[in-house]
């Protein structure tokens, strides 16, 4: 295994960052990170983080925290690193070259613009929130984060698009996406049945009180996020089955088209930038409502209601419903043009 250290060390609410541009040989050739490196035998993790600290930055630590212990997973079958996490804010002495990279004083509301791993932005937010103590672990194939797993717990990752939907090739953590308002993806299937005269109902969901957005309001009947790798049409059949219980087949869904959304607010205290481009499914099996097996964390409640009461409410911009206008627009120009087939 690779025991390794890393430190941001702070002043005047920067970081002391390092370009990595000097070797040639370099897996962190062009980015931007803290200053540290690999265990000499012998060595405890502070005195690796004080000697690295010395050796590429001329200054010596005399205030240091360890904020984390992140284990980095490499595959196909590289040797797991764990690397001990630190925060300096005192030393003493002067700033010298460093044979490694470029050192260069960061306003910290600037560092998440960097060139950076997708895994270093997930342990730079935490810092910044002033998490306690944590284990992040980190799981990359070649250069690409694939999963991450805050204190045993898998956090969700995004893979952030384009506007035409496909992919940049940068994977962030749902908070990260959510703060900065990055594109993801997103699938939303709206279950509804036909009435008489062209009228139908469309099945809304009431969202738990516990999400991070939204909470307790009225909302597709079901929709949720691409995790990094996933494609549009998976997702909108896991979703269903794991807040809905209804194991569909994928001709069970119309597509109706794709939706770019987005909207700004702030829940429990912290901004939400919600930037997504989605895809549009109707489903219209009959389906039996006391049977349905609710995700408990995710849905409160379902309920049928009349598309025109849907419309009304949002165009009202009732604070309770969490849709779009053009989006049900889009819903109701489908049923209208599929209504001589049914």
């Amino acid at each position: 295994m690779k025991l390794t250290t890393l430190c941001y060390i702070e002043a005047d609410d920067c970081f002391l960052m390092l370009h990595r541009i000097k070797k040639k040989q370099d897996i962190n050739k062009g980015k931007w990170i803290g200053v540290g490196g690999h265990f000499e035998p012998g060595e405890s993790p502070e005195e690796c983080i004080l000697r690295e600290t010395r050796e590429e930055t001329g200054l010596t630590l005399t205030g240091w925290q360890f904020r984390g212990l992140v284990t980095f997973v490499n595959t196909p079958g590289d040797q797991s690193e764990y690397m001990c996490l630190y925060t300096a804010d005192r030393f003493d002495g002067e700033l010298t070259d460093c044979q490694e990279g470029v050192l260069k004083w960061i306003p910290k509301s600037e560092v998440m613009s960097l060139p950076l791993w997708d895994g270093d932005r997930i342990f730079l937010r935490l810092l910044a929130d002033g998490q306690p103590f944590f284990s992040l672990k980190l799981c990359y194939e070649q250069d690409q984060l694939r999963e991450a797993f805050l204190d045993g717990k898998r956090l969700e990752l995004f893979d952030i698009r384009r506007p035409d939907g496909s992919c940049t090739g940068e994977v962030k953590e749902r908070t990260l996406a959510h703060l900065d308002g990055s594109l993801h993806g997103t699938a939303h299937i709206w279950i509804v049945r036909r009435l008489a005269a062209g009228k139908f109902e469309v099945l809304l969901q009431k969202r738990s009180t516990n999400k991070d957005a939204h909470p307790g309001c009225f909302d597709t009947s079901s929709a949720g996020h691409l995790s990094a790798g996933q494609d549009f049409e998976e997702a909108a059949l896991r979703e269903q089955e794991e807040e809905l219980g209804i194991s569909a087949q994928a001709t069970d869904l119309a597509f109706v088209g794709y939706h770019h959304g987005y909207c700004e607010d702030t829940f429990y205290g912290k901004p939400f930038r919600n930037r997504e481009i989605s895809t549009v499914y109707v489903y219209e099996k009959p389906l039996d409502t006391d049977s349905l097996q609710l995700q408990e964390a995710e849905v409160e409640s379902v309920c049928w209601m009349p598309f025109e009461e849907v419309l009304n409410h949002v165009k009202a911009a009732d604070p309770l419903y969490c849709m779009y206008e053009d989006e049900l627009a889009m819903v109701l120009s489908y049923m209208e043009e599929t209504s001589s087939e049914k």
